[in-house]
């Protein structure tokens, strides 16, 4: 008997998380279906039972005013729980909260703890904003090794912005890089590939201070190489 009053708490849990669950897959459903109503109440009930899906979701709609009325402070209060159990993504939008002020005051130091977290779970836009972070010195001591490293990382995982910048920095060799033009060459072809516009341009006037070994050396990287994988840092044809 007394083992089994032992064991009530532990099954209380356990019914809880899966009245939890239950409810997010529903208010997923209704939420994906558009209907907003029936979404937020299973997933405010989720939400307050601890589902941490549930919580970035409900952060979600407060966010953009999907089924409810904007509100900034609400969303980063559920993006709050659910980042401190750990989600990336909520991780990420509370870290862009912070540093931009929405619905809190602005706080860079906050900014950068939950842009870290998610950055160091791979998410790619939070190692992008670190990297612009820490090249520019805004809210946090300018830091261009810092900056190069979560450049490389954003842009490893296909990030065209962080491959532009990566360029640059490979370009005239700053924060410890070896100062290569083909290397940059390489990450603004990447970058445009990827449709970007600035990186298009650079490349271009780049190209005409090349010779035709370090534009096809430049190619043969950029064709060669594979996303999520390590950036080549250094070429043969490079100056």
């Amino acid at each position: 008997m007394i083992k089994q009053l032992r064991l009530l708490p532990l099954i209380f849990a356990i019914a809880v998380q899966t009245c939890a669950y239950a409810s997010y897959d529903s208010g997923l459903s209704a939420y994906r279906a558009g209907n907003y109503a029936i979404a937020y109440k299973d997933l405010s009930e989720a939400a307050r039972s601890g589902n941490a899906d549930a919580q970035q979701l409900l952060g979600h709609m407060y966010y953009m005013g999907t089924g409810v009325a904007q509100d900034f402070a609400q969303a980063l209060e559920w993006y709050k729980k659910s980042a401190i159990q750990g989600q990336t993504e909520s991780q990420y939008v509370l870290g862009t909260m912070y540093y931009s002020g929405k619905g809190i005051s602005q706080d860079y130091r906050e900014a950068i703890h939950w842009l870290q977290k998610a950055g160091n779970q791979g998410q790619v836009d939070a190692q992008y904003i670190l990297g612009a972070m820490y090249f520019t010195g805004k809210g946090i001591p300018q830091d261009y090794q810092r900056s190069v490293s979560w450049f490389r990382r954003s842009a490893e995982k296909g990030h065209s912005e962080a491959q532009r910048q990566l360029g640059l920095m490979h370009l005239y060799g700053v924060g410890g890089v070896r100062k290569d033009n083909v290397i940059a060459y390489m990450l603004w072809n990447l970058s445009a590939a990827s449709g970007n516009a600035e990186a298009l341009d650079l490349r271009g006037s780049l190209a005409k201070q090349m010779n035709q070994n370090q534009i096809e050396e430049g190619q043969t990287l950029s064709t060669n190489w594979q996303v999520n994988t390590p950036l080549p840092t250094t070429s043969s044809t490079g100056e």
